[in-house]
């Protein structure tokens, strides 16, 4: 059921009339349901993973909490984190770890007929298992309450919008919410509309038409030309981009819409002028989440400058392969590591006003910083090349054709009409999120009310014009 269906528009249509209809508990149960429904539509059989997870844990939370004991708290802790990374390990990685073992014996000269098992990847089992952990571990450190609610608990792991793809929403800012009963608000049926509409032009407009050229670049790039290559690797930076960001805008307008509030979870990456920033801006829940209960428990920087560089690469390299099963994923992975040491290393910083919105509008008009972000987008999409590569050799080969400067005439361009429409998309949305460092269009629409409907009726014309409709679906939803 993918945001951008009839399906699901049907299904959130008598979701939200049964949501606003019912309190307190009742509308839990609703939640929980309509979550279960959503989740259930790809694969049934996948319920009762979710549900084991959400049983274990919420038991688990609460032993935690009932511990007076030190040692039987960490033992608590240490059986929520085995048992959920072991069930996202054995659906997630347990074909890749084979596969890997099996090539190994055969490198080695040693036969071995050993066959994988098939296990399907159930969808969206790398956010809910995050959300899981997050929880437990909070509950460790006392910065969350424990729930006493199974209903709650269980409505929190699967609360539909960003169930599948994300952002991953902690305990301590959902909970808190799901005790409010929230009634139908125009406004924010309004400003709801348009994240979602915006999340629809991402998605329909700008990533699925981007994806007609990038699959067939990707797809055979032997046969390719180097600027065709070099086409395809800048256009999926910008398709994946509006791929998960769009998809991430309609899952907070989902839930802004019924009264949940979901942080941001992209800033405009692309203006990033350091590593560092470029990952304050990109995937923000999954970054913030690696620094809280990966980088920083280490030891993050306070080690030393050797113990930091080890903590980074651990860090960005279980990054990596949180996003697949696969060495191309540890690779970029790798890639984004190195890249974080030699900006540490070379005491590359980013200016201490970066955060400014003013400030980066009219830092665009600075030649320095215009060289820093272009390395910084230049470097990110060499790392895209693994990501999107079906194979580590493909990824390989794609490089080597670029570097071999073979043909660089746009004569070799196949696909001119869907090149020069994505130029055209690519430039208008950097265009908006430039100027959007200076207006903040949200909070101008939120003041002038009457820009509303002419921007859903914009937007509608946008989509129906220029959208690319197919059955793309999201390309978060696989990992």
């Amino acid at each position: 059921m993918l945001f951008n269906s009839l399906t699901f528009l049907i299904f959130f249509l008598v979701f939200s009339v049964l949501f606003f209809l019912t309190k307190s508990n009742i509308r839990i149960v609703v939640c929980l349901f309509g979550s279960y429904l959503f989740y259930g539509w790809w694969d049934w059989r996948f319920l009762g993973l979710i549900l084991f997870l959400t049983l274990v844990n919420f038991y688990l939370g609460l032993k935690i909490e009932a511990s007076l004991s030190e040692t039987k708290r960490k033992r608590y802790l240490a059986c929520s984190i085995v048992i959920s990374v072991g069930v996202l390990a054995t659906f997630k990685y347990a074909n890749f770890f084979i596969d890997s073992f099996q090539e190994f014996i055969a490198f080695a000269g040693v036969g071995l007929n050993t066959e994988s098992l098939k296990i399907i990847l159930p969808v969206g089992i790398s956010f809910y298992t995050f959300q899981a952990m997050s929880y437990t571990i909070d509950l460790y450190r006392k910065e969350v309450r424990v729930e006493q609610s199974l209903l709650k608990f269980a409505t929190y792991i699967a609360f539909f919008p960003q169930l599948v793809a994300g952002p991953i929403v902690r305990a301590s800012e959902f909970l808190p919410q799901l005790g409010k009963d929230q009634q139908f608000s125009h406004k924010r049926l309004l400003d709801a509309s348009c994240i979602i509409a915006w999340g629809l032009i991402l998605k329909v407009v700008v990533a699925d038409s981007l994806a007609l050229v990038v699959d067939i670049q990707f797809q055979q790039p032997l046969g390719m030309s180097s600027l065709s290559l070099l086409i395809g690797i800048f256009f999926y930076a910008f398709q994946i981009y509006g791929d998960f960001s769009g998809y991430s805008l309609m899952a907070i307008g989902f839930a802004h819409f019924l009264g949940f509030e979901f942080k941001r979870n992209f800033d405009r990456p692309y203006f990033a002028d350091s590593f560092s920033n470029f990952w304050e801006r990109w995937h923000i829940s999954l970054s913030s989440w690696l620094r809280d209960y990966i980088y920083i428990p280490l030891g993050g920087n306070r080690k030393g400058a050797r113990r930091t560089y080890l903590n980074l690469m651990f860090t960005m390299l279980l990054g990596g392969l949180w996003h697949g099963a696969a060495w191309s994923f540890v690779l970029w992975g790798a890639l984004h590591a190195a890249y974080l040491c030699v900006q540490r290393i070379t005491g590359w910083q980013r200016h201490n006003k970066v955060s400014s919105e003013n400030w980066v509008f009219f830092r665009f008009l600075n030649l320095k910083y215009l060289l820093k972000v272009a390395f910084v987008f230049m470097m990110v999409c060499v790392a895209w090349v693994f990501f999107r590569a079906h194979s580590f050799s493909d990824a390989l080969t794609i490089i080597n054709r670029i570097l071999l400067f073979d043909n660089f005439s746009f004569e070799s361009v196949t696909q001119k009409f869907h090149v020069f429409k994505g130029l055209g998309l690519i430039l208008t949305l950097y265009l908006i999120e430039w100027t959007s460092f200076r207006v903040n269009f949200w909070s101008l629409a939120s003041k002038r009310p009457i820009l509303i409907p002419f921007f859903l009726v914009a937007s509608l014309l946008v989509i129906s014009v220029l959208g690319t409709f197919g059955s793309n679906a999201f390309i978060y939803f696989q990992f």
